[in-house]
């Protein structure tokens, strides 16, 4: 078995699918559209893995946890960029682009190197190798 596709609610559709495009390097599918439930997504597929779903619909409420805390739930996703010096390079283009670092890169104590950054929603994508 494995991990076929996460799936986010979010407000920006577009900006949102520029950013995982700019940054991860994600390939989105055609935009899927249900006039009648108001409702648009993206595939996002990246060089390998899991894909991930990008949705919009206008009555869905905004998410009322605090993205720098912690919350029973899925808390984050990670990203592999294949070398250390890769994500050093990506976290502090986002860092300068605006984004916020909320734990910068390191190894952690069971041996990851990642950093973890907020995307436009606010969501916590770590960056790994």
């Amino acid at each position: 078995m494995k991990i076929e596709h996460l799936a986010i609610w979010v407000k920006d559709l577009e900006g949102c699918r520029a950013f995982y495009e700019k940054y991860f390097g994600a390939k989105a599918g055609e935009l899927y559209v249900n006039p009648k439930k108001q409702f648009k997504s993206y595939f996002l597929s990246f060089e390998e893995g899991a894909r991930l779903e990008l949705m919009a619909k206008p009555d869905i409420p905004a998410n009322l946890n605090d993205a720098l805390a912690e919350y029973i739930g899925i808390i984050h996703f990670a990203i592999s960029v294949g070398s250390k010096e890769k994500v050093d390079r990506l976290t502090a283009q986002l860092e300068s682009d605006g984004y916020q670092v909320v734990g910068a890169p390191r190894t952690t104590g069971d041996g990851y190197y990642e950093s973890v950054v907020l995307d436009p929603e606010q969501n916590r994508i770590e960056i790994t190798i």
